[in-house]
């Protein structure tokens, strides 16, 4: 599968330090932050939001955000967030907690998950679901296990990967990885 458009064949200096960094600690082409150089607003827009990623916060590991970025890819089906996300999943998960984050296995039935865990999995599928809802009391629920800022941090979180996701389908980039 190859995207809608093709790179632009010069892209402005500014933008190819960008992609460089980027492919360097991702160790990919990327495709996507490429194709947004048409729009050298978008691609500093979103290198931007990118280079702010959460790696970890008080309780909300990196651990716990390789899982909530990987459920999302799944939930949303993006091939290319499925691919740049799933790098490096089994230094932090075991094949059972990546099945079960994949929905192919219920949260439940893995021991080794801890609650937040299976909380942090459950609202990222919840903010990547369509249409938007969640049910009667969830704020609670959050709000019982995970403090204010964990909040946003997981929120966030969720909301880039389904950014990144609605970008690169909506060009038709492919998978990486």
């Amino acid at each position: 599968m190859s995207a809608f458009i093709t790179p632009p064949r010069r892209i402005p200096f500014f933008l190819r330090v960008g992609l460089w960094v980027a492919e360097r600690t991702t160790g990919e082409h990327l495709l996507g932050p490429r194709l947004l150089s048409w729009y050298p607003r978008a691609a500093i827009g979103s290198g931007i939001l990118e280079s702010l990623v959460a790696h970890h916060d008080g309780r909300v590991t990196e651990r716990m955000l390789k899982m909530v970025r990987l459920a999302v890819s799944f939930t949303v089906e993006c091939p290319f967030c499925m691919g740049l996300n799933a790098n490096g999943w089994e230094k932090l998960i075991s094949e059972d907690e990546l099945a079960a984050v994949q929905g192919r296995r219920p949260l439940n039935d893995v021991p080794s998950l801890t609650p937040e865990e299976r909380l942090a999995v459950e609202y990222a599928r919840l903010v990547s679901a369509t249409p938007l809802a969640f049910p009667h009391g969830y704020g609670e629920v959050l709000r019982a296990s995970f403090t204010e800022r964990e909040i946003v941090v997981l929120a966030t979180t969720a909301a880039q990967v389904n950014y990144w996701a609605r970008a690169l389908q909506a060009l038709g980039a492919p998978a990486v990885g």
